[in-house]
């Protein structure tokens, strides 16, 4: 069975006491949040703390080993199809251009290609690739590959939009500049989004919340609220609220021994 958000809508995530083993090694422990419908929220943490192995289980892709995990209060039980994924690489096919990338979507999803194809067009306008759209991913910057695949994880209007890393490979000027132009697409569409990154600056840029996890196990060990006006400054240095959320997270880092100065 194939469990469906809601198409349109915006999902929440709800997971209680979370554990993930693989074999004799436990990835998650004890891990509680609540992402609520229509918000966004960063999961920040070292590299093997489950931030991505949780991203996994939310879209049903692997099984919790204990504990529970609802998606708009429903036990998630398979895998989720009323979801869109963007990873750090943007796995485009060579061999097809940048709007037949995105529309490969709806061809496997058996969906209208016409209104497919207008979505995707519109996608690219507001993601600012409309000149690209007949090209092929060869002959694309690293910035525009990624835009492709948020394209394309859009194409299909869902219900939460998750994302593992997705500029981690990009210069810092193609990273403040998608940064924007997602904000501006999730500000429009009210997706719920679960954004998975190493950065500090880029949690509390997009983010509602940024839920900060624990070396492995993972588990989440502070919540913050970000309240800085939207759409968010380029620079965020300006805002004492900023740096106060900044070192609180270095802090948190400190105390596990994840940075050490």
């Amino acid at each position: 069975m194939i469990v469906a958000a809601g198409t349109g809508t915006a999902a929440s995530i709800t997971g209680r006491g979370i554990v993930k083993t693989f074999g004799g090694f436990t990835a998650v422990d004890g891990l509680n949040l609540d992402i609520r419908s229509g918000e966004f929220v960063s999961l920040i943490g070292p590299s093997g703390c489950g931030k991505s192995t949780f991203m996994l289980m939310a879209a049903g892709l692997i099984p919790v080993t204990a504990g529970e995990l609802l998606v708009d209060g429903k036990a998630l039980t398979s895998p989720l199809t009323d979801i869109g994924i963007v990873f750090q690489d943007h796995l485009l096919l060579e061999f097809r251009t940048a709007l037949e990338n995105v529309l490969l979507q709806a061809e496997i999803r058996h969906l209208p290609l016409e209104p497919a194809r207008a979505r995707a067009l519109e996608l690219f306008a507001k993601l600012g690739i409309s000149h690209a759209a007949d090209r092929y991913p060869k002959q694309l910057s690293g910035g525009m590959r990624q835009r492709v695949s948020i394209a394309r994880a859009l194409i299909h209007d869902p219900s939460v939009l998750m994302m593992d890393e997705p500029f981690g490979a990009l210069d810092a000027i193609t990273r403040t500049q998608i940064r924007h132009d997602l904000e501006m697409l999730w500000l429009e569409t009210g997706k719920t989004v679960v954004f998975i990154t190493h950065s500090i600056e880029e949690a509390i840029g997009l983010s509602d919340r940024v839920l900060v996890m624990s070396p492995t196990p993972g588990r989440v060990v502070d919540e913050i609220a970000i309240e800085l006006p939207r759409p968010r400054p380029a620079h965020l240095g300006d805002y004492p609220s900023f740096n106060t959320h900044s070192d609180r997270i270095h802090d948190a880092f400190r105390r596990f021994g994840v940075i050490k100065y």
